[in-house]
């Protein structure tokens, strides 16, 4: 490359830098200006992020910068959606969720999705989009880059590990992983958070437990209201 020609790439990057750089100055400047964040019934609605008028939020809300509510979603009491998550279609989202960022909840065709209370959706993971009648219960755990399939049921207190691709069933206490995923055995470190003693969970392992009623009747729901059954166990011949 001759002098002259090195010369005008460098005056090149430098005026493009300095427009670029005033570009992202007037953005910022932009956004400081916006109003100041929405609070409704105690909630906390981030300038940036787009909430239909429509859509119910409950009280102690916050919803960080970026989200999508859309106007048939509900969002229950102390829900806390983080940067860039979105709440869309027929969603309802129950008390105390955390949705973490990238995540996506719903979609804008036919059918419900429906969260339970205290369940946590991890980043990016996709719940609901493209799914007809999907029903998460209470105090799940949803890893990162999870997906979820149409008409699925999770169980309460389940754990979906980091990019599972879930295409059937998860029955309340389990533990699923992989592509697609299977049943790992009993979600241990989720009861444990959650108040179960050892006894408890050595009960559930042992099926001499009320809570073991439950898991059984929620596996045979499972069949009883929709037709994909539920994850299989993995084989611990496997790797």
């Amino acid at each position: 490359m001759s002098a002259a020609a090195a010369a005008v790439a460098r005056a090149a990057r430098r005026y493009f830098s300095s427009r670029l750089h005033t570009t992202t100055t007037r953005l910022l400047h932009a956004s400081d200006s916006q109003a100041a964040p929405r609070e409704a019934s105690g909630s906390f609605i981030h300038p940036a992020a787009v909430v239909h008028p429509d859509a119910a939020i409950g009280q102690g809300v916050s919803i960080g910068p970026f989200c999508t509510v859309g106007p048939s979603a509900r969002v229950g009491d102390a829900c806390q959606l983080h940067a860039g998550s979105h709440v869309v279609g027929d969603t309802e989202l129950g008390e105390g969720c955390v949705v973490q960022t990238g995540a996506i909840l719903g979609a804008d065709i036919p059918g419900r999705t429906i969260i339970g209370e205290n369940n946590v959706i991890g980043h990016y993971a996709v719940v609901g989009a493209k799914c007809q009648d999907l029903k998460y219960k209470d105090w799940t755990h949803t890893a990162g880059a999870v997906v979820v399939h149409q008409f699925c049921h999770i169980g309460s207190y389940s754990f979906l590990g980091g990019g599972s691709v879930v295409a059937q069933d998860v029955p309340r206490y389990m533990m699923v992983a992989g592509d697609r995923a299977e049943l790992r055995g009993l979600n241990i470190e989720g009861l444990k958070r959650n108040g179960f003693s050892d006894q408890e969970e050595q009960e559930i392992e042992l099926s001499e437990s009320p809570a073991v009623s439950c898991m059984v009747e929620s596996i045979r729901m499972s069949f009883v209201q929709g037709h994909r059954g539920i994850c299989k166990f993995r084989s611990w011949n496997s790797s």
